[in-house]
């Protein structure tokens, strides 16, 4: 697939997810226009497994006081457009449904939470999504536990934004072959990511991860995504050190990680 292909499969992908949100977005050059002045931008990695996209959520389009929540996201499948579609999709269950309860505030997509350890901030978490062999054990984990009350200590450092920080947790693997992985704004958190990674989640012998993500908004900034100002695609500082080096090796072990239980997939073991 050329770029122009690749571009085409991830736009079909947002609008196809946002429609089950009751949000109407339509194709607009290289972005992907909704309403109320949001939108979806992309930035995609060929070179990196064919299924690996980066996309911001635009509060309000027009607006550098509104952050672009930007989070880079891959997909599995057996060709480069499955792969593009299911990161898509990956991206839409978990993060754009964050954005999109914290713009409509309804309780219908996420849940709205006060952390004791995070005064002056409140949490938007979406749907967490567990994928993998045997994810039950997992997903009960999950359940049983607050794992965002459990971090908060180690990201009051970590918010970079006075407004609006958006926090994606990916952890997983298997026994031996674990990633624990928190990102703050695109950034990883290094301290906030040994935390997840020394706790007791299920270590199982086959590949299995969680991922979730989160908005911090800061008291009174409620009406973030409509604050005027100018155009914050346009400004490099938005997705700040996103692929730094220090965190490239999470990266390639998180990717490669995914691989191998892929290949296992496909060859049935």
């Amino acid at each position: 697939m050329d770029a122009e292909q690749r571009l085409a499969v991830i736009q079909r992908g947002v609008v196809r997810e946002m429609a089950r949100y009751g949000r109407e977005f339509t194709v607009d050059g290289t972005l992907v226009h909704g309403p109320d002045g949001t939108a979806v931008a992309l930035r995609e990695h060929p070179g990196q497994g064919g299924g690996h996209v980066d996309l911001g959520f635009v509060l309000h389009l027009g607006s550098a006081e509104a952050p672009v929540l930007w989070d880079c996201t891959a997909g599995l499948g057996t060709t480069e457009e499955e792969k593009l579609d299911s990161a898509v999709r990956m991206w839409a269950s978990t993060t754009a449904a964050a954005v999109v309860e914290f713009l409509e505030r309804q309780g219908r997509h996420g849940d709205h939470l006060q952390l004791p350890a995070l005064p002056g901030w409140q949490a938007v978490q979406g749907p967490a999504t567990v994928f993998g062999f045997r994810s039950a054990q997992l997903s009960g984990w999950l359940g049983e536990r607050e794992l965002l009350a459990e971090l908060a200590p180690s990201l009051a450092g970590e918010l970079t934004d006075e407004r609006l920080n958006g926090v994606k947790l990916f952890f997983g693997g298997r026994a031996g072959d674990e990633v624990a992985e928190v990102r703050v704004n695109g950034t990883v958190a290094h301290e906030a990511s040994r935390v997840l990674g020394s706790l007791d989640w299920p270590r199982a012998e086959r590949f299995c991860w969680a991922r979730l993500f989160v908005l911090l908004a800061a008291d009174g900034q409620e009406d973030a995504a409509g604050r005027p100002a100018e155009d914050p695609l346009l400004l490099p500082e938005a997705y700040p050190r996103a692929h730094a080096p220090a965190a490239a090796g999470l990266v390639a072990r998180r990717r490669a990680a995914i691989g191998r239980w892929w290949r296992a997939r496909r060859a049935g073991s």
